[in-house]
């Protein structure tokens, strides 16, 4: 009957140390994932201003899956390289759910497929900024409340849970 007892015990004390430690195992996680997604935002922000160029990469000019692109490799991320295929990475959530660090793409000028990527840098209640290259004004931060976004925007994929 002691064996029994003892090793009902051990069982409980193993399975509570268990469940600790993945809870702490979870949380740091997400403080790192916290940390990825603030320097991913700082490093594309370090960007405003930059020109557009078409398959441009580095601060002599972006397109906008280049500055996503290269935003992610600096956090040793790998994404493919056009926006189309990028918006196959990650899994794609409710706009509703949308957080800071998401990937946000649209089919513009009528496009059939997505074309345009953004990374996201804040979200409010009824509107989501983000950080792109836009072929008129190179790198800046535009938001869904401007018409063109809100009628071009195709889906948002989380790709840092």
């Amino acid at each position: 009957m002691k064996k029994i007892l003892l090793f009902v015990l051990l069982a409980i004390a193993f399975t509570s140390c268990k469940s600790t430690s993945s809870a702490v195992g979870k949380n740091e996680s997400k403080k790192e994932n916290r940390y990825t997604v603030n320097k991913l935002i700082e490093k594309a922000e370090d960007n405003i201003g930059v020109r557009y160029k078409a398959g441009g990469t580095t601060k002599n000019g972006f397109d906008c899956s280049g500055l996503v692109y290269t935003t992610f490799e600096s956090e040793n991320i790998k994404l493919p390289r056009s926006s189309y295929e990028q918006a196959n990475v990650g899994k794609i959530i409710k706009i509703s759910d949308a957080q800071k660090g998401d990937l946000i793409f649209f089919k513009t000028n009528k496009s059939r497929q997505i074309n345009h990527v953004g990374l996201i840098v804040e979200v409010n209640s009824n509107e989501i900024k983000f950080v792109h290259s836009s072929t008129s004004k190179g790198v800046i931060v535009s938001s869904t409340k401007e018409t063109y976004y809100q009628n071009s925007f195709a889906q948002i994929n989380r790709v840092i849970e």
